[in-house]
């Protein structure tokens, strides 16, 4: 009986030291994205209104970072910085509808020569093929403007998951919601006279009803996340998975999307990984999308080649190794194709947003929020009600002036102000955090080759999208 129980003990020790080894692995990797959804209108980062179960569980099991950031409010730039470890300049998609260029590297090239098979499901919108090899999975709409969209199965992602138990995957799952238009989920269950609106987005009637669509919106893509963290679970890897929940960008309201306000360019990241993530924990520490390449190259056990990438490792963060990362997140926008050319580039250091407009006497037009179809029905149709109700609203005029006419420099203290409705650039008592920021930006566009306002912009997204880039270095 003694050798028995000596036998049993050895049996469950071996069972421990091999689950800790296994543990301790190279771990597969999901991320997951929903589209133009702003970080804090999710109850994880303080939104009154919309219903996230399963991004809230997700939060209690994981590590929520409270300034996460993309170099880009747009949907392709910011993609290609997260796939490519580089900021939109130097990877060369600094414009929507563009493409980086060819000789970038991105995920597959990085992680495949460690053993992985590297996929992506659902919206792609990155470009040429040459730097994005990523494995196609079927199941999910690729078209963010579809109506309504398609819709979505789990089967194939199941099989990417189990197609070999020895190979570690790497898989994004690129939702294409809340994007516009607001087709999908339940809108009824958010009332327009009980929703709570942000103090950065003008009370309409209209704005609210489109509000409460985006919501609903909002909680049928917390839905599309519940059903693949189930179907992870199925394949029984969830415990040796390291998943990565991301907003993107902000959403398609003024203010959000296409600017380099906090609303815009702050995303939510949920890190979750079993026994190595601590869980229900939240972190100040900063990182960027392109964080993410160093951060898997790392954590699959290779060696991270600074000189080709802009992101440095945050794994230490995700294993409580350390609450701090970076020391600034940068951003930029050109609204080229969006709408006439309006250059802004802007720094955080977490706490302070400087922004910096290259051209503040031109008045800022974006064509997808505040122009027509060629039917001439409206984009968005609350935005006339935003302009009308300016005549006799103070706020709301605020509001649309805001969005339009914009200083050549701002200033906010986004820790305090999270809506970044106080611009105290100019104020002496900020004076130094202001110069501060300044020359770090400035410090940083040298660095990134960036020709800021100089640049000719529809000359430069049309060598974009043929490969020959004009900016940015190597």
């Amino acid at each position: 009986m003694r050798s028995l129980c000596r036998l049993l003990a050895a049996v469950v020790l071996f069972g421990l030291v091999v689950s800790t080894v296994h543990a301790a692995g190279r771990p597969n990797v999901l991320v997951i994205m929903a589209d133009d959804c702003t970080h804090n209108d999710l109850p994880a980062y303080g939104g009154q209104n919309a219903r996230t179960p399963n991004i809230d569980q997700l939060v209690r099991q994981g590590l929520t970072f409270n300034r996460a950031y993309l170099g880009e409010a747009m949907c392709q730039p910011c993609r290609a910085e997260l796939y490519t470890g580089q900021y939109a300049i130097r990877n060369g998609c600094a414009w929507n509808h563009s493409a980086s260029r060819p000789t970038v590297k991105s995920l597959p090239h990085y992680l495949e020569p460690l053993g992985y098979r590297v996929g992506i499901a659902g919206k792609v919108h990155v470009k040429p093929p040459k730097a994005f090899p990523f494995e196609k999975v079927p199941g999910f709409d690729a078209n963010c403007v579809r109506n309504p969209t398609r819709p979505h199965e789990l089967d194939a992602v199941r099989t990417f998951m189990q197609k070999d138990p020895e190979q570690p995957f790497c898989l994004v799952v690129a939702l294409v919601e809340p994007h516009v238009p607001w087709v999908m989920g339940d809108a009824s269950q958010y009332p327009p006279e009980k929703i709570k609106l942000p103090p950065n987005i003008a009370d309409t009637p209209r704005t609210r009803r489109d509000f409460g669509r985006y919501l609903a919106e909002i909680t049928y893509m917390d839905g599309q996340v519940g059903e693949i963290l189930q179907t992870l679970e199925e394949t029984g890897k969830a415990d040796e998975t390291l998943v990565l929940f991301t907003s993107e960008q902000g959403s398609q309201f003024p203010g959000c999307k296409w600017t380099n306000w906090d609303t815009g360019l702050h995303t939510a990241l949920i890190a979750r990984w079993p026994g190595r993530i601590p869980a229900g924990e939240r972190t100040d520490a900063i990182v960027q999308y392109a964080d993410l390449v160093p951060t898997l190259i790392e954590a699959a056990g290779g060696t991270v080649p600074a000189d080709q990438l802009d992101g440095e490792s945050f794994l230490p963060v995700l294993l409580g190794q350390t609450q701090t990362h970076r020391q600034y997140a940068y951003g930029l926008h050109n609204n080229i194709p969006e709408g006439p050319a309006y250059p802004i580039r802007s720094i955080t250091d977490g706490r302070y947003r400087y922004i910096r407009n290259l051209t503040p006497d031109e008045i800022y037009i974006e064509k997808h929020l505040m122009g027509s179809r060629g039917d001439g029905s409206l984009n968005n149709p609350y935005w006339s009600t935003w302009v009308r109700d300016s005549w006799e609203n103070p706020h709301i005029y605020m509001l649309v002036k805001r969005y339009m006419s914009r200083p050549a420099e701002q200033l906010y203290l986004t820790a305090e102000d999270p809506y970044e409705m106080t611009d105290l650039a100019g104020d002496p008592a900020h004076a130094e955090v202001q110069a501060r920021l300044s020359a770090e930006l400035d410090r940083w566009m040298k660095e990134q080759g960036d020709p800021g306002a100089a640049q000719d912009t529809q000359e430069a997204i049309q060598a974009a999208r043929q490969g020959q880039h004009l900016y940015g270095r190597e």
